[in-house]
């Protein structure tokens, strides 16, 4: 099964909507490429990550397992186009979606100790729950 929106976090769902409807109101378009995924698919991301990367220990520094993973947990939504990241980049934290991953730009959770700071706060957040 592949990525939807079903199954997300309502409270992930609205804060999302409500970006992309402040973003469009500024010419913005921002959609979901990656929402929520079954445990399945994401375990068969993982078995993939691990033929790409050769070793299970290299593929999950790329691939979270089904048990740890926020797509499957219904937590995280990956954007586009390039022009929605950016635009998140610079106002999601007033919606606490921060940028996860340093090296997944399209990547975004719902933080909720996020709500009214600024992006390089949602920064150091990620950095304090991933070390």
């Amino acid at each position: 099964m592949k990525p939807t929106n079903l199954n997300l976090d309502p409270t992930l769902l609205t804060a999302f909507r409500r970006a992309a409807t402040d973003a469009a109101a500024q010419g913005v378009e921002i959609f979901v490429n990656g929402g929520w995924r079954s445990p399945e698919y994401q375990e068969w991301l993982l078995a993939e990550a691990v033929v790409r990367y050769g070793s299970a220990a290299e593929a999950a520094r790329w691939v979270a397992p089904p048990d740890t993973s926020a797509h499957v947990s219904g937590r995280a939504v990956d954007v586009g186009p390039s022009g929605a990241r950016v635009w998140l980049s610079e106002h999601g934290a007033r919606y606490r979606l921060c940028q996860f991953y340093r090296d997944e730009p399209w990547h975004y959770e719902l933080r909720l100790e996020a709500a009214g700071v600024v992006v390089r706060q949602c920064m150091r957040i990620r950095r304090r729950i991933h070390g």
